[in-house]
């Protein structure tokens, strides 16, 4: 009996021990999972899951514009802590308001609030600590106060190139790009954001002994632009000063790269400061005009009805007219600008001295069908595909009623159409590049994670005209420098091609033009014999003159000089002014130089024959 009783004691015993053990073996498993099996989540519980959801959000992707020693960031990421509060673990939350109001300058009362829950698990406080302000949170020590690295949108060159750019911001619920590049190339810049995964209750509550996947967030691409810094910089300086000189609305630059169409600049002003975008009272200011501004550009559009007609083989550089100063339709009497008659002139003369009637008898040689058609050619009427939100594709629907030739005559000196900036220095830099059609181009290479990169070619859009036809409107564009009004536009050393336009300003109501308001415009490229840049120069407005050849004609020709020693290019000629007043209307360009080569050539050949007489006598 004894020995049952000590059996059946022995049996709690070690029943006891294995309950024991295995209760001990829980706890390990379970102090096992809490602290190494599913240490991130309950890390990330503690705090209201702030560090593992670190991880599931992209680095958004950086821009940078093009520099000759190499790249120049322009929208970067920058490093700063946030400050944040666990109120559930906080002990004293007015003492803590007190004191967190004053080192981060917020209002106490709101701070008080959002503390005084014992309940809440997290609450921001203030995104983008400054040093002094991270430094002194540190040292109060606060239960329940923390700080957390953060990544912010900074733009280093401050308005260099910020409508091309466009900004990073909120937008209701929204955290994005706005306007701009940040805007268009969203998606590629933003990245992909990572998940993460676990099972639930039937509470809807995370199981912590349950499989948990997590795939990481996939960071942005970076862009590199086609902008050249160093022009961009150049151009934004001599546009500011041309619009605050002539006491002008606003301005706007492109510079075209002539034979690939890539943008190496583009400015507009007023401009404004990514960094500070909330300072800006009017939205207005972030449109980028270059691209949504369509306007009637006046007589710079000459060189376009001048070119369709050459190509058509209907005038050439030296078809002659007698202009009368006016030309009647429809009960419509339309003149020269300057309100003068010049009797027998050439093309070459109509665009030297912008004469609207010369423009006319060009489109009524080429007809209402093909004028329409070549204008369409050149791109006026569709968005020309850079990538930059907002695009206008203009307005040309004057020239769809084949009949109305009052619209067509209009249309042929850049009245009764609108095109774009970005439309209208495409369709010079047509003529530039031999009679092809570029696309524009702001983005050179798109940069992956991981270093991979894809380049992105230029792109043809379709030939417009002959190169024969590019080549002879070019060098009556290049008499308009030498001749015409575009003398401001010249560059010394250089041959250089342009046209002006000083375009009456459209009223809100479309019935007529504003009174005393123009837009001066002055568009070319340089140097004449072998394109290498094409700018356009537009003026709103300027108060302090009243044509394009005493705003516009001036910024580009400054400019134009610029680009030129930046880029090495060799001088094209070292003719005096003299020497370019022989050029006239019975020589074409190509003839003309032909001729100086010839000269020099034979005074050389003359000096070799003097200096080999010299060597016999001696």
């Amino acid at each position: 009996m004894q020995k049952n009783e000590n059996i059946s004691e022995n049996f709690r015993i070690y029943g006891l021990f294995f309950l024991i053990f295995i209760f001990s073996l829980a706890i390990i498993a379970r102090l096992h999972s809490v602290q190494v099996s599913t240490h991130d989540y309950y890390k990330g519980l503690a705090e209201n899951q702030h560090s593992i959801f670190k991880n599931l959000f992209p680095e958004r992707g950086e821009i940078f514009l093009k520099d000759k020693e190499g790249l120049y960031p322009v929208a970067v990421n920058k490093k700063a802590q946030m400050a944040y509060a666990i109120p559930k673990e906080i002990e004293n939350p007015f003492a803590a308001a007190f004191s967190i109001a004053k080192i981060l300058n917020l209002d106490e009362n709101e701070l008080k609030d959002k503390l005084n829950q014992p309940e809440d698990g997290y609450e921001v406080l203030k995104h983008y600590l400054n040093d002094e302000e991270a430094d002194k949170i540190k040292e109060l020590n606060l239960k329940g106060i923390r700080l957390s690295d953060e990544t912010y949108r900074y733009y280093p060159a401050g308005e260099l190139a910020s409508h091309a750019l466009g900004f990073v911001g909120w937008k209701d619920d929204d955290f994005g790009g706005r306007y701009g590049l940040e805007a268009y190339f969203e998606k590629e810049l933003k990245g992909e954001e990572g998940k993460l995964s676990q099972k639930k209750d039937s509470s809807g509550r995370w199981i912590s002994t349950g499989k948990k996947e997590i795939s990481y967030a996939k960071n942005g691409d970076d862009l590199v632009l086609t902008i050249d810094h160093i022009i961009q910089y150049e151009t934004e300086k001599l546009l500011r000063g041309a619009v605050e000189k002539y006491k002008a609305d606003r301005g706007m630059i492109i510079v075209m790269e002539s034979k690939t169409g890539k943008i190496l600049s583009l400015a507009n002003y007023p401009n404004f400061n990514p960094n500070n975008y909330r300072d800006v009272q009017d939205m207005a200011n972030f449109r980028n005009l270059t691209v949504s501004d369509a306007y009637e550009c006046g007589s710079v559009f000459k060189a376009i009805t001048l070119a369709s007609a050459v190509d058509n083989k209907k005038i050439n550089y030296n078809t002659q007219y007698v202009d009368t100063g006016q030309v009647v339709e429809a009960g419509y009497v339309m003149k020269n600008s300057d309100l003068k008659a010049y009797g027998q002139q050439t093309m070459t003369q109509v665009l030297e001295k912008s004469l609207n009637t010369g423009a006319i008898y060009a489109e009524k040689l080429l007809g209402n069908k093909n004028f329409s058609d070549y204008v369409k050619r050149f791109g006026f009427g569709e968005i020309t595909g850079i990538e930059l939100p907002g695009e206008s594709a203009g307005d040309i629907a004057n020239l769809k009623n084949l009949k109305i030739n009052i619209q067509f005559f209009t249309a042929s000196f850049g009245q009764g159409i609108t095109v774009t900036p970005m439309q209208l220095v495409s369709a010079y830099n047509s003529i530039a590049s031999g009679g092809i059609l570029m696309k524009p181009q702001i983005v050179e290479k798109i940069i992956y994670e991981g270093g991979q990169e894809k380049e992105i070619k230029p792109q043809e859009i379709r030939r417009v005209i002959t190169q024969q036809a590019a080549n002879e409107i070019s060098q009556m564009l290049g008499s308009v420098v030498v001749n015409g009004h575009g003398k401001r536009a010249g560059v010394p050393g250089y041959l250089v091609a342009g046209k002006t336009g000083t375009a009456q300003v459209a009223s809100q109501d479309k019935k007529g033009y504003e009174k005393g308001k123009n837009i001066g415009s002055f568009a070319g490229f340089a140097p004449l014999n072998d394109p290498r840049f094409t700018v356009l120069v537009r003026i709103d407005n300027p108060k302090e003159v009243e044509w394009a050849e005493s705003s516009a004609a001036p910024v580009f020709g400054e400019l134009m000089k610029f680009l030129l020693n930046y880029g090495n290019i060799k001088q094209t000629e070292n003719y005096t002014q003299a020497d370019l007043n022989l050029f006239d209307q019975t020589h074409t360009l190509n003839r003309f130089l032909m001729e100086k080569e010839k000269e020099e050539k034979d005074k050389k050949k003359k000096e070799e024959e003097t200096e080999k007489e010299k060597e016999n006598i001696n």
